[in-house]
């Protein structure tokens, strides 16, 4: 069954307190402990505890025993998946308590402990939105205009549909659309299947959607439907607060601040910043700081309407006797500007964060006010980036805020620069790597300080076997952007390799390598009865995208419809096959941040994380349809056939790919060392 990439867990409870990026970890190491064990018992969850979460910082192994002793289970009792999660949600939140209710060291906060709400206003606002943007689609007409009183956006959004429209609104081309269930009666596996594409593909474009499952979007939960909403929406309404698409925007650099700290700030701090500019120019001597109680008395508005459209200019605004006659008059400003009507009087003066937030983009969008002089000449002796590595920033950038850490990523060369952030991925991806003790966290005013949580980036990575000759932290705090790119390339590698040697049985010692993905793809496909073979992820055949379509249909059959699929001989072909692809994988429940233009061009690191996250998704398929040890391992054997069924060297390093075996035991030897 296809699903959004992550565990299945029946149980609500547990699948509600516990985001799926966690529950897709958590899987995985049972998956491994069961594995290397046999089977699983009560009594051996202590030792397995004990690796995770830096629960080694709070307890020692006969504290976690005496917390898993309180469970109705006897000790030697074998334990299935879901009363693993129930027993690490017990010691969480002893752990929890035990430190005060503060996030022990290197820990992240996970369990769901409160929920968004959302007003009536921004409910109507986001259907206006909707209606809007989408009533002439040819899907979704028949449905529109929705009534913003009923609940007939949760009934419209149960099938996935409209929820990947509005991606598509939001960035355009990001879902092929041909790709999407579109039946006017879907069953069950339809519907999942669109929730899938939907939450893989909001994963990325940079949407948050750790705390969101298929099962809440197919019953509709209304706060995280509209949650997810805003988030699409939101996006959609930043986009012009980007230098590529609005240059004008280099006249808000200051003078004492650097271009690159300027391109840090998120699109929100630059709307602010560009509100607090105009604000200037009026002699309006406070300063906004927020979307909210810094709004509510209009007057910010009133200077702002003034200074963006002099030919409405006009002092009853700020003369208002109060602060809801000024904010009726600040909206009918903003009509004569062809403002969408975003908020009302009432909602600027509850100071409702996301609806003043919209109201501000669009004054942006019809009206910003900046200069138009030299702005486009200026950009362009900016611009150094060439498109591959603008890609591989992108795709790393949203990798990143895909794994639920707690720093955003808003430019992946300048964030990092601390190091902190990449000690966060560490501790996600190979856990109690970090010693969070010799760690700074921002903000860092000590350069050295910067340096030493980046020398503990490279050092970790060196244990972790990553090919880091002649780098030191220094490189990282200088922004050194190959560099970089050549750590977290590697960093993303071990983290997608060691999922998938989780899932494999306790028989199989050997690690897995490039050439055993390359011969399981090929195997994949042969069985299903299709000729296609590849080489290598460099392989120029790969650039018309039909291997990667056979590969897909050899995993799901019934994923892929041939009637859509070109031949691939021409660059609009590929283009075509190479968007469809991507879509698939989504749909299927791969977590790809690749683009089309990385299988056009074959650029053999993004073929690696797409073929290997295919593999992963496979091998997960098989894992979960099992409910002993003994039958995953017998069900495994496609994972070892990489070995069997093949003449290859399995020592070997795929010299085409260029990159280093992977191997979990430095891994191991860090963690021994450390304890």
């Amino acid at each position: 069954m296809s699903g959004f990439l992550g565990a299945v867990v029946s149980d609500s409870l547990l699948e509600n307190r516990i985001p799926q990026v966690e529950l897709r970890n958590l899987e995985s190491q049972f998956h491994l402990a069961r594995n290397q064990l046999g089977r699983v018992t009560l009594a051996d969850l202590s030792a397995v505890m004990l690796q995770l979460k830096n629960f080694n910082e709070l307890f020692t192994e006969q504290e976690v025993k005496a917390i898993l002793s309180e469970s109705d289970l006897s000790m030697d009792q074998e334990i299935d998946y879901e009363s693993f999660l129930q027993a690490y949600i017990n010691i969480y939140e002893v752990a929890q308590t035990k430190s005060g209710g503060q996030k022990f060291t290197g820990a992240t906060s996970f369990l769901k402990t409160s929920t968004t709400t959302f007003t009536q206003s921004e409910k109507a606002f986001y259907v206006s939105h909707i209606n809007s943007y989408l009533g002439d689609d040819l899907f979704l007409m028949d449905f529109l205009p929705l009534d913003p009183s009923t609940s007939a956006l949760f009934d419209l959004a149960k099938d996935g549909v409209l929820l990947c429209k509005l991606i598509n609104m939001a960035v355009p081309g990001t879902i092929d659309e041909r790709a999407i269930n579109t039946k006017r009666i879907l069953n069950h596996l339809e519907k999942t299947e669109n929730h899938t594409l939907c939450l893989n593909s909001a994963k990325a474009i940079g949407c948050s959607v750790l705390n969101i499952s298929t099962q809440d979007l197919a019953e509709a939960r209304p706060h995280l439907v509209l949650g997810l909403i805003s988030q699409i929406v939101k996006m959609q309404l930043l986009a012009d607060l980007d230098f590529h698409r609005t240059p004008q925007l280099l006249e808000l650099v200051e003078e004492d601040q650097y271009m690159e700290e300027f391109s840090c700030l998120a699109p929100e701090e630059i709307l602010l910043k560009w509100m607090n500019f105009q604000l200037k120019k009026a002699g309006y001597e406070k300063e906004v700081t927020n979307f909210s109680s810094d709004l509510k008395d209009g007057m910010a508005y009133a200077h702002l309407l003034n200074v963006l459209a002099p030919e409405h200019s006009t002092t009853a605004t700020l003369e208002a006797k109060s602060p809801a006659e000024r904010a009726k008059l600040v909206l009918e400003q903003a009509e004569k500007l062809q403002c969408k009507k975003c908020v009302t009087p009432k909602d600027i003066l509850q100071g409702l964060t996301n609806l003043n937030l919209a109201f501000l983009a669009n004054l942006f969008h019809n009206r910003n006010g900046l200069s138009q002089e030299n702005a486009k000449h200026s950009f362009a002796e900016m611009i150094t980036d060439d498109s591959e590595t603008s890609r591989e920033e992108r795709c790393f950038r949203m990798w990143i805020n895909s794994l639920g850490v707690d720093t955003h990523v808003n430019n992946l060369f300048e964030d990092i620069r601390n190091g902190w952030v990449i000690l966060e991925v560490l501790d996600k991806v190979a856990p109690q790597s970090v010693n969070w003790r010799k760690a700074t966290k921002p903000p860092i005013k000590m350069p050295f300080r910067k340096i030493e949580n980046c020398n503990q980036v490279i050092d970790i990575g060196e244990k972790l076997n990553f090919s880091l000759v002649s780098v030191d932290g220094s490189d990282i705090v200088q922004g050194n952007k190959k560099l970089i790119l050549a750590y977290l390339w590697q960093l993303m590698r071990f983290s997608i390799l060691k999922l998938i040697k989780n899932l494999r049985s306790h028989s199989q010692t050997k690690e897995i390598t490039d050439s055993d993905i390359i011969n399981w793809a090929n195997n994949k496909v042969k069985r299903s009865g299709r000729t296609h073979q590849i080489e290598s992820f460099k392989d120029k055949s790969l650039s018309d995208g039909i291997f990667f379509l056979e590969l897909l249909s050899a995993v799901e059959p019934r994923v892929v419809n041939w009637a859509l699929i070109t031949t691939g001989e021409n660059d609009e072909d590929k283009k075509s096959n190479a968007t469809y692809i991507i879509s698939v994988a989504r749909k299927l429940g791969c977590s790809v941040f690749l683009l089309p233009e990385d299988i056009i061009e074959v650029k053999q690191k993004m073929i690696l994380t797409l073929l290997a996250s295919i593999m992963y998704w496979s091998l997960n398929q098989r894992g979960r349809a099992r409910p002993s040890s003994k039958e995953f391992e017998s069900d495994t054997q496609t994972a070892s056939l990489v070995y069997e069924d093949s003449d290859c060297d399995n020592n070997r390093i795929d010299n085409a790919s260029g990159e280093m075996q992977e191997s979990e035991e430095p891994y191991k030897r860090m963690l021994k060392e450390q304890h």
